[in-house]
């Protein structure tokens, strides 16, 4: 274990029920169906492809702009009151400092964001890298923003373990040769996730447990 790179959303801290909770709201008063089902869809996208899903999902006059601008600002004004971190998130990065493993961030939110989420938190000093999915044309599920994160850390993918809860974040670090781990949050997965994952594991405290007993 060479290095450890992170999701952020759904694996650092509980952000996504936050949002498909102002995404319906918005989708309610617009009247549009089926809002959560594309959201799944979205989990793990960045902006470019997030606005090229829904418009193949729902057709080109989908009002993308709009509902990026009306969920950014509820999701902002909800998290001024709490960083939602979710369990073991603290353990887990204390575990990889003492083991002196570099630790990453690849998230296909945007920089900023990423930045003030973990600043708020007081994460900041346990990354040495973060990859933005504005830092890149496409997010996962393509390899791109592992591979950065690998090549900004110095380290093999091969070397190196991906902590994922989507199957888009999964395929991503499948397809960059790394170690997939998936902590599932609101996706449950599927045959093709045991099978490009190399553990499914309940939580981050599940995960310490594990390279305590196979990263010896």
């Amino acid at each position: 274990m060479k290095a450890v790179v992170f999701d952020m959303d759904g694996i650092l801290f509980d952000t996504e029920r936050l949002c498909m909770e102002v995404w319906k709201e918005f989708a309610d008063e617009m009247g549009i169906k089926n809002i959560e089902k594309a959201m799944i869809g979205c989990i793990g996208l960045n902006r470019t492809d997030t606005r090229l899903f829904l418009k193949n999902f729902y057709g080109k006059d989908f009002p993308y702009d709009e509902l990026r601008q009306t969920t950014s600002e509820r999701m902002a004004k909800r998290m001024e009151k709490e960083i939602p971190m979710l369990p073991g998130v603290r353990e887990l990065l204390d575990y990889l400092v003492e083991r002196r493993v570099p630790i990453g961030l690849a998230s296909s939110s945007r920089s900023e964001v990423i930045k003030s989420h973990i600043a708020r938190a007081g994460l900041t000093h346990y990354f040495q890298v973060i990859v933005g999915g504005d830092m890149i044309e496409h997010s996962k599920p393509l390899p791109d923003i592992y591979l950065i994160a690998c090549e900004k850390l110095g380290v093999p993918p091969e070397d190196a373990y991906a902590i994922e809860d989507s199957p888009n974040g999964i395929r991503s670090a499948y397809s960059a040769g790394m170690k997939a781990i998936m902590v599932p949050d609101m996706i449950e997965p599927t045959e093709e996730m045991e099978e490009k994952a190399t553990v499914i594991l309940p939580s981050l405290l599940a995960v310490k447990e594990w390279f305590e007993k196979n990263e010896k």
